[in-house]
C-alpha cells in the first residue's frame, strides 16, 4: 500500500478501532498475555468478489507493526464457501482485538463488489456503464466506492467538491434551469463540466439550451426517456437516475442512455461472509 493511501485511510481505520476499543480489549487482554506470537486463517464463508484486502491487512498493521498477512486471492477474485484467502500471523491479542474491525471492512467491500458484479452483468452488450452515488455509508465513502470498482462499477463524483451537479432544489432556489446554469458558469472554472438533473422533457430542452454537459433523466418512464434521448442526440452525456433496480437494468441499457447511476450499490448491498478461524499459537 503506498504512503498516499495510507494518508487517506489510515484516521478512518483508527477512528474505526478506537469505536471499538475505547481503552483496552479486556476480554482478550484477560485470556492472553502480551508478546505471545500466533497466527489465524481469513476463510470464505460464501461465494463472491473479494475487495479490500488491504483495508483488512492494515487494521493489524496499526495495531502490530510486526504484523504479516500472506494472502492467496487478490482483490477481484472469486472465492468459494471453505477458500483459504490469507493466514494473519501478529501478536495473538493483535489478531483477536483486532479482527471484529478488520472483517467489518473486508466483508463490506468484497459484498459491494459481488453486488455490483452482478447488477453490471445486466448492462453486457448494452453502451451503458453503471455508476455508484453518494449514497455512502458516514466515513466509509473511499472504502465502497473502491469495491463498487472492483466489481465492475464506475465512480460518479466523490464529494461535493468533485462535480457539479444541479439538482431540483437547486434549480428551484435558482428559479429555473437556465437560471442555475447561468450561475453556475459564472461561478466555476470553464474546466468543469456541468449536469443537470431533470425531471421532464421541457427542463430537458432548457438545459440543453442553456449549455449543459450531462443530462440526469431522474425518475422518468422507458418511453420518456427513449424521447429524451432523441431530443438530446448526442448533445450532452446522458444518465439515468431514480428507481434504478436489478431487473429494470437492461431495459435502460436497451435504450441508449450513456451512465445509469444505481445508490443501492453502496446502501443495500448485503456483506460477503467472511472469518478468521484456527488461531495457533506460534
Amino acid at each position: 500500500m503506498n504512503e498516499l493511501i495510507k494518508l487517506n485511510i489510515d484516521p478512518l481505520i483508527q477512528l474505526a478501532l478506537q469505536e471499538d476499543i475505547t481503552s483496552e480489549d479486556i476480554t482478550t487482554n484477560a485470556v492472553i498475555a502480551a508478546g505471545v506470537k500466533a497466527e489465524v486463517d481469513l476463510i470464505a464463508k460464501e461465494a463472491g468478489i473479494i475487495a479490500g484486502l488491504a483495508v483488512y491487512q492494515r487494521v493489524f498493521e496499526l495495531l502490530d507493526e510486526t504484523a504479516t498477512v500472506e494472502k492467496f486471492v487478490s482483490d477481484g477474485d472469486t472465492v468459494k464457501p471453505g477458500d483459504l484467502l490469507a493466514i494473519v500471523a501478529a501478536d495473538a491479542r493483535t489478531l483477536l482485538t483486532g479482527e471484529r474491525t478488520a472483517l467489518n471492512y473486508l466483508q463490506r467491500m468484497s459484498g459491494i463488489a459481488t453486488h455490483t458484479q452482478k447488477v453490471a452483468k445486466q448492462l453486457i452488450g448494452t453502451r451503458s456503464r453503471l455508476l455508484d452515488t453518494r449514497k455512502t455509508t458516514p466515513n466509509m465513502r473511499i472504502f465502497e466506492k473502491y469495491a463498487v470498482t472492483i466489481g465492475g462499477g464506475y465512480n460518479h463524483r466523490y464529494n461535493l467538491s468533485d462535480g457539479i451537479l444541479i439538482k431540483d432544489n437547486h434549480i428551484n432556489a435558482a428559479g429555473g434551469v437556465k437560471e442555475a446554469i447561468a450561475a453556475t458558469k459564472k461561478y466555476a472554472p470553464f474546466v468543469r463540466k456541468i449536469e443537470v438533473e431533470v425531471e421532464n422533457l421541457e427542463m430537458l430542452k432548457e438545459a440543453l439550451e442553456a449549455g449543459a454537459d450531462i443530462i440526469m433523466l431522474d425518475n422518468m418512464d422507458v418511453d420518456t426517456m427513449k424521447a429524451a434521448i432523441k431530443i438530446v442526440a448526442g448533445r450532452a452525456v446522458t444518465e439515468c437516475s431514480g428507481n434504478i433496480t436489478q431487473e429494470r437494468l437492461k431495459e435502460l441499457g436497451d435504450i441508449g442512455v450513456d451512465f445509469i447511476s444505481c445508490g443501492a450499490l453502496t446502501h443495500s448491498s448485503p456483506i460477503l461472509d467472511l472469518s478468521m478461524k484456527n488461531l495457533r499459537i506460534l
